[in-house]
C-alpha cells in the first residue's frame, strides 16, 4: 500500500521476497504498474528450528540491471510466535541498513591468560561460513577483529571467499585491573575494500564475566548485526500487509502416538451406528471452520499412511448422506466430509489436474484474448479492431466472447470427459462408494440426479473450477494471470460450475448475460453423466487399490526442462557448460535425458543414493540459479551434478521437490560445499583438498509446503492430539452429554427390570453390581426366599461412566 518510488519513475512493479536467514525462500508474481498491489499468495514453508527470522523485500522489478529495493520488514521468531493466532496487520515498510544485512556464523576459542608472568585474553580465529556476499563478485574479502576496552587486534585478510579459514591466534595483552571490569569482548567481521570504506559483516559480543567462569570457551557463534535499529519512516515507504502464523511442534517418538491411531483407524474399520459418536465425529466437534481444512488434509494423509483413505472417506461420505435430509443441500456446507474429500482430490489427483487442463489454461494465457459478456463491463477501448469499419461494437463484442468463450469450454469439457482412464483409480473407487451411499439414500425416481450431483460438486465445483479461476495455487502457472486474463478465466469457471451442475441452475441467477452459453452448457450434461458413469464403472475393490502413498514410485512428481553442467570433456566456458535436459523426479530416481522422446536414453540417479541438496554460489559459474544434487554409489564414490534453473523460484520448488523425495535417506550429509571444485581448489572456502569436509551447513529441512508432501505419521497425528488438545474442554462437554444420554438408558433399564422382580417375587430383593470386564458389570439380584435371581450386563462407556454408576 502506497509504496515508495522515485521522483523520475511514474510506475513501479513491486514484487514481494521471503528471506529466511537472508535466503531467498520464494518470490511473488511482479504487479504490474502499480503503487498498491494485490498479490494474494499463501506459502507453507518448512523451516529448522534454529531459524531465528524472516525478511520479507519489496523490490520494483527492473528488466534490464538490478531490481531496486523498496523497504523490508524483519520479523523475528519471538515475535511472529507471540501472537498465538498468527500475526495479521499492516507493517511500515523499512529502509535496508546494510550493517543490517548480515548472516553467518564464527568458529573461534577465547582463553583468559593468568600466570606470574603475563596477564592477557588470546582468542583463536579458526573459521566462518555463510557471510554475506559484499562484492559485485558474490563473494567477501573477510578478515576478523577482537576488542575490549581500548585493545584490539586484527587478522589477515582472505580474498574471495564467503567461508574463510585463518586458524589465527591473537593476544591483547592486559592490565591487573582490567580483570575486573565489565563489559564484553567483542569479535567483528569485516570484507575489506581497497577502495572506500570496509563493510560490516557481523559480530559476537560475549560477556567478559564469562570468561572467568569458563576460562577456554570454543565454538561456533552466529554473527549478529551492529543494532542500529532504524525507525519505520513513518510509513513513508509504504506499508505491507501480512498474515503469518508460526507452528512449531514437537514430535514424539511413534510409540506415543500409536494409541491415537489405532483409535482413528478403529473408527472406519468398525464403524459404529450413524446416530453414534467416534474419534473423529468428536474430532469434527471441536474443530473451528478455520482449522478444518488442515485437519482434513492431515487426517487424509494418515489415512493413506495407513491404507485406509477410502474407508475414511466412506465413513464420513456415509454420515453426510444419511444426515442430510434435502437432496439439494448435500455437501454444500464446509463438513468436515467435504472438506476432506476436497484435500482427498488435491493430494492423490493433482498430476491428473496438470494433465487434464494445463494445455488449455497454457493456451488461454498465450492468447490473451478481451472477453466480457456483462454489458456493465464491456469497455470498447480495450477490444481489437474487429473489422475495417471501425472500432467493435458492444453487440461484436459480446458475438465474439460467445464464440471463444465456447471454445473454451468445449475443450475443456472434451478433455475432462476423455480422462477416465488418466483418473487415478483410488478417486474414482472413492467416487464409486460415494456414488453407492447416495443412492441409497435417496432411491425416488425424481432424485435420480442426485447421485451424479454428489460426485459432479466435488469434482467440477471443488477440484477442475478452482484451478481454473487461480491457475497457479494449483500450480498450473508460475505468475498470477492479468486483469484480462483473470476475467476470461472467471467467466470459464462459471461455466464449468454451470456444467458440473449439470444445468439445473441455469437461468435462476442474476446473472443472466450468461445465457448465451447455456445450448453448449445442456449439450455437455449427457456427455458428463456418461463420464461419470465410466468413472465409478471399477471392478477393484478397495483392497485392491493402492491407498497407501500419495505417489506409486513410478509415477512423475515433478518434470521440466533444465539446464545441467557438463562436467565430462574439456573445461568451458561457463555459459557454455550447462547443456538444455529434460529432468523427471519420481519418489525412486532423479533422471534426464536430452529430450522427452521414449528413444532416447536416460540417465538416473537414485533417490536413495542422494546425501546432498542445495544451492550454488553464483561465484562458482558465474551463474545465478544453479543447484547441486550429490549423490553416494554403494563403493561410497561421491557424484554431483549440477543443475541450473531460470529463476529462483523454480530453484526452491526443485530444492523442494528433491529433498521431500529423500527426507528419509540414511545418507544425508551434515555439511557441504556451496561452490565447486575448479582449478585445483573449492570455489567456496579455497580449499585445495578435494576430499575435504563441506565448509556449509546443510539445509534439507528448509521446503515448501504443497500436495506433493511425503506422509510423516508422527507430524500427522501430532496435528491432530494438538487439536484435541486445544478443545478439551468442549470435548469435556460433549462427552458429558453423551454420558448423560447413555446413564439415562441404563438408569431406566434397571428401573424397569427392578420393578418386573419386585412384582414377581412380592419379596425383599438384594441388588449386588459386579465388575465383570474393565468397564462392564453384571447386576445380580436375589429374591428374600433364594429362588430367584435375575441378572442384567451392564456396559459403561468409560471411567466417568463407572463412578456415577457406582
Amino acid at each position: 500500500m502506497h509504496l515508495h518510488t522515485s521522483l523520475l519513475c511514474v510506475y513501479t512493479f513491486p514484487i514481494c521476497l521471503i528471506y529466511c536467514h537472508l535466503r531467498t525462500v520464494y518470490v511473488t508474481a511482479t504487479v504490474w504498474k502499480n503503487l498498491n498491489p494485490f498479490w494474494g499468495e499463501e506459502y507453507t514453508l518448512h523451516l529448522p528450528t534454529g531459524f531465528h527470522s524472516l525478511s520479507f523485500y519489496v523490490m520494483d522489478e527492473d528488466t534490464i540491471g538490478h531490481d531496486d529495493v523498496i523497504g523490508k520488514i524483519l520479523l523475528s521468531k519471538d515475535a511472529i510466535g507471540a501472537q498465538a493466532k498468527g500475526l495479521d496487520n499492516w507493517l511500515n515498510l523499512t529502509r535496508v541498513d546494510p550493517d543490517e544485512e548480515v548472516q553467518g556464523e564464527i568458529h573461534l576459542g577465547l582463553e583468559l591468560l593468568r600466570d606470574a608472568k603475563r596477564i592477557g585474553l588470546r582468542c583463536h580465529f579458526i573459521e566462518a561460513r555463510d557471510l554475506a556476499p559484499r562484492d559485485i563478485s558474490g563473494t567477501s574479502d573477510p578478515f576478523a577483529r577482537i576488542l575490549f576496552n581500548n585493545h584490539s587486534a586484527e587478522t589477515s585478510i582472505i580474498k574471495k571467499t564467503r567461508f574463510p579459514h585463518w586458524s589465527e591466534t591473537l593476544e591483547l595483552e592486559l592490565e591487573t585491573w582490567e580483570l575486573t571490569e565489565g563489559g564484553n569482548v567483542t569479535v567483528e567481521v569485516w570484507d575489506w575494500d581497497m577502495v572506500g570504506k570496509n563493510d560490516f559483516l557481523g559480530k559476537v559480543e560475549i560477556p567478559f564475566a564469562c570468561l572467568h567462569k569458563t576460562p577456554v570457551l570454543q565454538g561456533w557463534f552466529r554473527l549478529l548485526p551492529l543494532g542500529n535499529h532504524e525507525d519505520d519512516a513513518g510509513g513513508k515507504l509504504g506499508a505491507l500487509r501480512l498474515k503469518v502464523r508460526l507452528v512449531e511442534d514437537r514430535i514424539l517418538p511413534s510409540m506415543y502416538y500409536q494409541p491415537l491411531i489405532d483409535l482413528l483407524v478403529e473408527s472406519v474399520i468398525s464403524p459404529a451406528e450413524v446416530e453414534d459418536s467416534s474419534p473423529l465425529t468428536m474430532l469434527e466437534e471441536v474443530t473451528t471452520v478455520e482449522s478444518r481444512q488442515d485437519v482434513a488434509m492431515t487426517l487424509v494423509k494418515i489415512y493413506l499412511g495407513q491404507g485406509l483413505v477410502v474407508p475414511f472417506l466412506d465413513y464420513l461420505s456415509t454420515r453426510e448422506v444419511n444426515h442430510t435430509s434435502d437432496p439439494n443441500t448435500l455437501f454444500r456446507s464446509n463438513s468436515l466430509a467435504s472438506k476432506a474429500m476436497e484435500q482427498f482430490m488435491k493430494a492423490v489427483g493433482m498430476l491428473y489436474l496438470h494433465e487434464v487442463l494445463k494445455p488449455i489454461i497454457n493456451r488461454i494465457f498465450e492468447e490473451k484474448k478481451y472477453i466480457e459478456l456483462d454489458p456493465c463491463k464491456i469497455d470498447l477501448n480495450r477490444t481489437r479492431r474487429i473489422s475495417f469499419k471501425g472500432a467493435a461494437s458492444e453487440a461484436e463484442v459480446r458475438e465474439s466472447s460467445v464464440e471463444m468463450l465456447q471454445g473454451y469450454l468445449s475443450s475443456v469439457v472434451e478433455s475432462i470427459v476423455g480422462s477416465v482412464a488418466q483418473c487415478p483409480p483410488v478417486m474414482r473407487v472413492a467416487f464409486k462408494q460415494l456414488h453407492k451411499r447416495v443412492e441409497e439414500q435417496f432411491p425416488e425416481p425424481e432424485n435420480e440426479d442426485v447421485k451424479y450431483l454428489a460426485i459432479s460438486g466435488f469434482f467440477f465445483l471443488r477440484f477442475f473450477a478452482p484451478a481454473i479461476l487461480t491457475p497457479k495455487l494449483f500450480h498450473l502457472r508460475d505468475q498470477h494471470a492479468d486483469t484480462r486474463t483473470s476475467r476470461t478465466l472467471l467467466l470459464l469457471a462459471k461455466a464449468v460450475q454451470s456444467v458440473g451442475n449439470l444445468g439445473l441452475q441455469l437461468g435462476h441467477g442474476k446473472e443472466l448475460w450468461m445465457e448465451p452459453l447455456h445450448p453448449i452448457i445442456l449439450c455437455s450434461v449427457a456427455s458428463v453423466k456418461d463420464f461419470l458413469d465410466k468413472l465409478i464403472d471399477i471392478d477393484q475393490d478397495m483392497s485392491e487399490v493402492p491407498q497407501r502413498a500419495v505417489f506409486l514410485p513410478s509415477v512423475t512428481v515433478k518434470e521440466g526442462y533444465l539446464q545441467k553442467h557438463k562436467t565430462e570433456g574439456p573445461q568451458l566456458l561457463s555459459r557454455f557448460a550447462f547443456k538444455k535436459r529434460y529432468f523427471w523426479l519420481s519418489s525412486e530416481t532423479l533422471s534426464y535425458a536430452k529430450t522427452l522422446d521414449l528413444w532416447q536414453v536416460r540417465s538416473s540417479i537414485p533417490i536413495q543414493c542422494v546425501c546432498v541438496v542445495e544451492r550454488v554460489d553464483e561465484n562458482a559459474f558465474q551463474q545465478q540459479h544453479v543447484m547441486q544434487v550429490v549423490a553416494k554409489d554403494n563403493d561410497g564414490q561421491i557424484h554431483t551434478i549440477y543443475i541450473q534453473c531460470k529463476n529462483v523460484n523454480e530453484l526452491n520448488q526443485w530444492l523442494s521437490a528433491i529433498r521431500k523425495a529423500s527426507i528419509y535417506n540414511e545418507r544425508m550429509l551434515p555439511s557441504f560445499h556451496p561452490g565447486a571444485y575448479r582449478s585445483g581448489k573449492w570455489t567456496c572456502c579455497l580449499q585445495a583438498n578435494r576430499a575435504t569436509l563441506g565448509c556449509s551447513r546443510t539445509h534439507s529441512a528448509v521446503t515448501l509446503g504443497d500436495w506433493s508432501d511425503p506422509l510423516d505419521p508422527d507430524a500427522e497425528t501430532q496435528t491432530i492430539y494438538k487439536q484435541l488438545l486445544q478443545g478439551r474442554d468442549k470435548l469435556r462437554s460433549v462427552a458429558y452429554t453423551l454420558i448423560l444420554g447413555h446413564l439415562e438408558a441404563m438408569i431406566n433399564l434397571l428401573q424397569q427390570t427392578v420393578c418386573r422382580i419386585i412384582s414377581l417375587s412380592q419379596g425383599v430383593y438384594i441388588a449386588t453390581l459386579a465388575r465383570t470386564t474393565l468397564y462392564s458389570y453384571s447386576l445380580e439380584i436375589a429374591c428374600n426366599p433364594g429362588t430367584h435371581k435375575y441378572s442384567v450386563a451392564v456396559k459403561s462407556v468409560g471411567p466417568v461412566t463407572e463412578r456415577l454408576l457406582v
